[in-house]
């Protein structure tokens, strides 16, 4: 693809996580002009922990499925450009302007019939002393990524989801102590301190001996000089409290990779508003995975929702003039 071009694309595809393979498979056996976009290959899948719930696999990892989703795309030729961020997308008649730049701030424009943003998630921070000076030094959102640096040590995982279930997890299996900190208490109501969490995980995390959950926290800072040492919580009584951990995984949700899209309706969220055929309310534009309103984040959803805007924006392809 050159750096900048007059032939107009069938279809540009934002991603490639689970929902812009998933699409890209499509596009290519109906023999589209398209290209995928995309910082890397994997996204947070790769991020992901064990996973147990994608259909037709008993038992993978994050990287292993990101691996085979390359693997797929590859064997369909599905042409990407690696290592790009988009910049913004503007609606110029019927066709859209794409915008991309590289690490070094190169920038690439792209024209297309139609778009799919599938630019999926990243880390929410905790906002609290410590954690950006720490970041790297012992502070981290990817489990997968960091929690061997840890082996035989002390660790506190931060959060209430599966994401934070699974790093316990993880962390049990290589840490020598894990703290697992919940903002929630142990009642039924919050199903023991996890009310978004999979009654699995969670059964598994409570049956480790090396982890030990600490219910109603709030933390209030990472300390250390020039690595992590500690953190500070409260919950809730008069005094303050402190841990000595030597890693902390920040595990508290995520933030949809939207800013870049401003011709569609979002959320309160920042979540992009797509109906049941992933179409936005921006014609030839639609979306798919975690960066969307569909309110369960899930890989095999994600990939789902990328087959749909796939075939959606084939329909308005055929139909495009």
């Amino acid at each position: 693809m050159p750096t900048k071009t007059n032939n107009i694309l069938d279809l540009l595809i934002i991603g490639a996580a689970a929902a812009g393979p998933a699409a890209a498979v499509y596009a290519s056996r109906r023999r589209l002009n398209f290209v995928v976009v995309s910082k890397d290959v994997g996204g947070e899948v790769a991020l992901s922990g064990e996973i147990e719930n994608w259909p037709g696999i008993i038992h993978t990892d994050g990287i292993e499925l990101a691996d085979m989703f390359a693997k797929q795309m590859k064997h369909y030729k599905v042409p990407v450009d690696e290592g790009l961020e988009v910049t913004g997308i503007t609606p110029e008649k019927n066709v859209h302007i794409i915008r991309a730049k590289d690490g070094l701030g190169k920038e690439k424009t792209y024209k297309t019939k139609t778009v799919i943003v599938a630019s999926g998630i990243h880390p929410r921070e905790l906002g609290i002393p410590g954690e950006k000076k720490l970041k790297g030094k012992g502070v981290t959102s990817c489990t997968v990524c960091d929690g061997p640096l840890f082996a035989g040590k002390v660790t506190a995982t931060i959060g209430a989801g599966n994401s934070a279930l699974e790093s316990a997890l993880m962390m049990g299996d290589i840490a020598k102590k894990v703290y697992l900190i919940t903002k929630y208490p142990n009642t039924k109501e919050t199903q023991g301190g996890f009310p978004r969490g999979e009654a699995i995980l969670i059964e598994k995390v409570k049956a480790l001996k090396n982890v030990e959950i600490v219910y109603n926290a709030s933390t209030k800072e990472i300390l250390g000089e020039k690595v992590v040492s500690g953190l500070r919580y409260d919950n809730g009584d008069i005094k303050e409290h402190a841990l000595d951990v030597e890693g902390v995984m920040v595990h508290i949700g995520n933030i949809p990779n939207s800013d870049f899209v401003t011709c569609v309706a979002k959320n309160e969220l920042k979540e992009i508003k797509v109906d049941t055929l992933c179409r936005t309310n921006c014609p030839g534009v639609f979306a798919a995975g975690d960066v969307t309103d569909v309110p369960f984040k899930q890989i095999a959803i994600a990939a789902g929702h990328g087959v749909t805007a796939a075939l959606s924006a084939i329909d308005y392809i055929n139909k495009w003039k």
